[in-house]
C-alpha cells in the first residue's frame, strides 16, 4: 500500500512513517502544499494522511486535487484545532474517510490506514 503523509511538523511525520513502514507501508513524506501535489500527479497513492493545517500551502488545495487526480483515494484528516470538530469536513472533501487529533497514537493511525486504504 502506498501512503502518502502530508505533515508540517518532520518529527511526527518521522514517527508516522518509521510506524507504517515497519507495517508493510511505502510511506512518501512530503512537508507542503507543492511537495503534496507533486507527488500525486506522478505516483499512485492508495491513501493520503493530511493536516488540515500546514504552514506551507492548503490541505484543501491538497485535497481538491486529489478528489480530481484520483478520486478512489481515501483521506484521512489530522488536526491539533477544533476545525471541523462538528464532522463538516465530510460534506467539504468527498474523499474524507477520518479526522483524527494529530496526537492520534502511531499504531491507531496504522489501523486507519490499513482499514481506509485497502479495496473492501
Amino acid at each position: 500500500m502506498r501512503v502518502l503523509i502530508v505533515e508540517g511538523n518532520p518529527d511526527l511525520g518521522w514517527v508516522w512513517r518509521r510506524h507504517l513502514e515497519r507495517r508493510g507501508c511505502e510511506v512518501i513524506l512530503a512537508h507542503s502544499q507543492g511537495e503534496a501535489v507533486d507527488i500525486i500527479r506522478s505516483d499512485k497513492i492508495d491513501i493520503i494522511v493530511l493536516n488540515l493545517i500546514l504552514e506551507n500551502g492548503s490541505a484543501f488545495a491538497i485535497a481538491d486535487f486529489a478528489s480530481y487526480r484520483c478520486p478512489g483515494t481515501k483521506i484521512i484528516f489530522t488536526t491539533s484545532g477544533e476545525f471541523f470538530s462538528d464532522g463538516s469536513i465530510f460534506q467539504h472533501i468527498p474523499n474524507a474517510c477520518a479526522m483524527m487529533p494529530s496526537r492520534i497514537a502511531p499504531e491507531d493511525l496504522s489501523a486507519l490506514v490499513e482499514y481506509y486504504g485497502t479495496p473492501h
